[in-house]
């Protein structure tokens, strides 16, 4: 057990709807019995934090905004078995309590025990920041933007120090969901053909999986003609950029590169929900699959039936499929061994009090990743 007092300490808060982020001065609790406080090393900005801090799906506010990043474990709560001081730990969003149906089934990810939350609270139900006195909400069970964060032991996955510290965080989220979709999700099959909508962190994801699956042709699409060397760099075999023919529909590009037949595998990683169709009659009639992953701000999609008709399938997925106990040390393992590009996302690195940086730079054409150290 280790006794703790709260901490004040620097954040990312959103205070509402579209107001502009700020690094402002918090204060963190000591964790309660079944929780961590874990001291932040590194963090990224993810699309989805962009999502809740429009007020989407729920307008929670004020909120401290992260969810992908790597810390040491501060203090723990006195029913905390897995972890001990000096620990290195990502926060995760998912839980994983390797007993309940999901846990122990091969088809889902999301345990029912310790469920996927976006009420901005812990699993009591109550939060562990504040901020003058004021309560704020977590993201997810997370807020990694923080230079100190409580997280309950269930949501945090311990990471070997041999690994690169900088890097582990991008494991997190984004990257870890594009690559778990192909890897676990999907299993996309040795020489098969495969369509990546988004070249982002996601995207990069599903191509750097695809390639160690094995799959013999890999087409991303992407607007932004940077992309084309970054997917290329984790194994992309084919590009499209749709301003390129705008005359043509995406899948119509698709399947001119598959002499008409379209892919066996598609992947939509941007969160344009009207890509979804254009995913779906991309890929092969009668087999083809898609896999919805990024993160979309509409609650309904607008889809062509007949696309799914002719025997294509749509599945979605949250963190690729992937269990984060018994699954993302695999990953983990993978990028220590340097059999992923993960180290390609990385194009810029800031420190927390630099934010206004950072956002920035994720605007410019040349960034995938900006890395803030914290």
């Amino acid at each position: 057990m280790s006794i703790s007092q709260a901490i004040t300490c620097k954040a990312v808060v959103c205070w509402g709807k579209g107001e502009p982020w700020k690094v402002e001065e918090i204060q963190v609790e000591p964790p309660k019995a079944t929780e961590v406080r874990v001291k932040m090393l590194y963090a990224s900005i993810c699309h989805t934090d962009f999502l809740f801090s429009t007020g989407f799906p729920l307008p929670l506010f004020p909120r401290v905004l992260g969810h992908e990043g790597v810390g040491v474990v501060e203090s723990v709560g006195d029913e905390v078995k897995e972890f001990k001081e000096g620990d290195i730990v990502i926060p995760t969003y998912i839980g994983e309590c390797k007993k309940c149906e999901n846990c122990t089934s091969e088809m889902a990810n999301l345990c029912l025990k310790h469920p996927f939350t976006i009420n901005g609270l812990m699993p009591d139900g109550s939060s562990r920041m504040s901020i003058r006195g004021q309560k704020l909400y977590h993201l997810f069970t997370c807020s990694t933007m923080a230079e100190y964060t409580v997280v309950d032991a269930n949501y945090a996955v311990k990471v070997d120090p041999g690994i690169d510290l900088s890097l582990a965080g991008f494991l997190s989220c984004g990257y870890s969901s594009g690559f778990g979709a192909a890897w676990k999700e999907f299993k996309v099959e040795k020489g098969s053909s495969v369509a990546v909508f988004g070249l982002g962190a996601v995207g990069l994801g599903v191509v750097d999986g695809a390639r160690i699956q094995g799959a013999a042709k890999i087409i991303g699409i992407d607007k932004n003609p940077y992309r084309k060397d970054k997917g290329e760099a984790f194994g992309m075999t084919d590009f499209i950029n749709p301003d390129d023919e705008p005359n043509k529909s995406i899948s119509e590009l698709v399947k001119e590169m598959t002499h008409g037949t379209g892919v066996d595998y598609g992947f939509e990683c941007t969160g344009v929900t009207s890509l979804l169709s254009e995913a779906l009659e991309a890929t092969k009639l009668g087999k083809g699959k898609v896999m919805a992953i990024g993160a979309a701000m509409e609650d309904k999609v607008p889809l062509n039936f007949l696309a799914i008709a002719l025997g294509r399938n749509l599945k979605g997925t949250i963190f690729g499929g992937i269990k984060t106990k018994s699954e993302l040390p695999i990953i983990l393992d993978k990028c220590k061994n340097k059999q992923l590009q993960v180290d390609q996302l990385l194009t810029h690195q800031v420190m927390l009090e630099d934010l206004d940086e950072a956002i920035k730079l994720l605007k410019q054409p040349d960034c995938v990743k900006v890395l803030i150290k914290i």
